[in-house]
């Protein structure tokens, strides 16, 4: 496979994956921006999907409109919805030989669908939870026309090793901004209601529900979103399915580069299996999050320097 189509794929799943995260994330906290009208910050999303300055986010923190219509669609914010999915779109054009005519009409639909006048409305002036709703499942219906009709080739490979990296970024990201709000003091007893809604974005709250009785803690919220490899966003979840799908694609020809970043993938694999949330909290959540990510980041550069040509 030529490498600039594998980097089209890589980066097409990884923008959709990031689409995924940020409109969830916008919907779970709208809804709790009207239970708690008067405090309500929308700081923490700022700082995870934006490159805002801390000045530039609070500026906006508490205009829940404003901040609706910069994330999903101001073409002056390069991580709203609307250019991630131009982005991705763009990714899936140059390389339609390679999937589906199915897959590039729904990623053409959805690219339509954020562009649409009345969609914008109803995000804007009417009811932004209908708007969200509608632009989450045609992210969904991505996922599963891709799941249903791409081969099981090196290409799907390329895309779903693009995915799994990203969402184990934000997972890490979601959970670390969120856990600096009580100072990462994992006794500190924060209301239910922060943690249901941090469950909910990462639509981890049914399963957390069924797993653990006796309410809310938070070392069994990082034990999760950290440690479950049955739930599709943990971080252990993610990069396991980045390692297997990564392992497919041995070479004779890419021996060396397989084996340098199959190392990479084996180490953070490690350091995540081998934690528990004890010894995270020993080390420090921040600081072993942000060792992962780190980690995280170097497979993606690594990948760009090996697999996509890049120098």
């Amino acid at each position: 496979m030529l490498s600039r189509v594998a980097d089209s794929l890589f980066w097409m799943n990884r923008y959709m994956e990031r689409t995924d995260g940020i409109l969830r994330m916008l919907k779970t906290n709208y809804a709790l921006s009207q239970d708690d009208l008067q405090y309500f910050s929308w700081q923490p999303v700022l700082k995870i999907f934006t490159y805002l300055s801390e000045e530039e986010a609070a500026t906006i923190a508490c205009q829940g409109r404003t901040v609706l219509q910069y994330m999903v669609s101001d073409k002056e914010n390069p991580n709203s919805v609307l250019n991630i999915v131009t982005q991705a779109r763009e990714n899936a054009r140059s390389v339609q030989d390679h999937i589906t005519k199915e897959l590039w009409q729904c990623l053409n639909d959805f690219y339509h669908t954020v562009r649409d006048e009345q969609l914008l409305e109803w995000l804007y002036k009417e009811d932004p939870i209908t708007a969200l709703d509608i632009l989450i499942k045609q992210g969904l219906l991505f996922y599963g026309t891709s799941d249903i009709t791409m081969a099981r080739g090196e290409g799907y490979s390329f895309m779903n090793i693009g995915r799994f990296l990203e969402r184990a970024i934000q997972s890490a990201d979601i959970l670390d901004v969120k856990f600096s709000d009580s100072k990462f003091d994992f006794s500190n007893i924060t209301d239910t209601t922060y943690w249901r809604y941090l469950l909910l974005s990462i639509s981890g709250y049914e399963l957390y529900l069924r797993n653990y009785s006796g309410g809310f803690e938070a070392r069994r919220v990082v034990e999760q979103i950290v440690l479950n490899n049955h739930f599709p966003r943990s971080v252990m979840y993610s990069i396991d399915q980045m390692s297997r799908y990564f392992e497919r694609l041995k070479s004779e020809q890419t021996t060396t580069a397989y084996n340098s970043i199959d190392f990479m993938m084996g180490r953070v694999k490690s350091r995540v299996r081998y934690s528990t949330p004890e010894s995270i909290m020993q080390q420090g959540l921040h600081e072993f999050l942000t060792g992962v990510k780190n980690e995280l980041y170097a497979i993606g550069t690594a990948l760009s320097q090996h697999y996509f040509a890049y120098t």
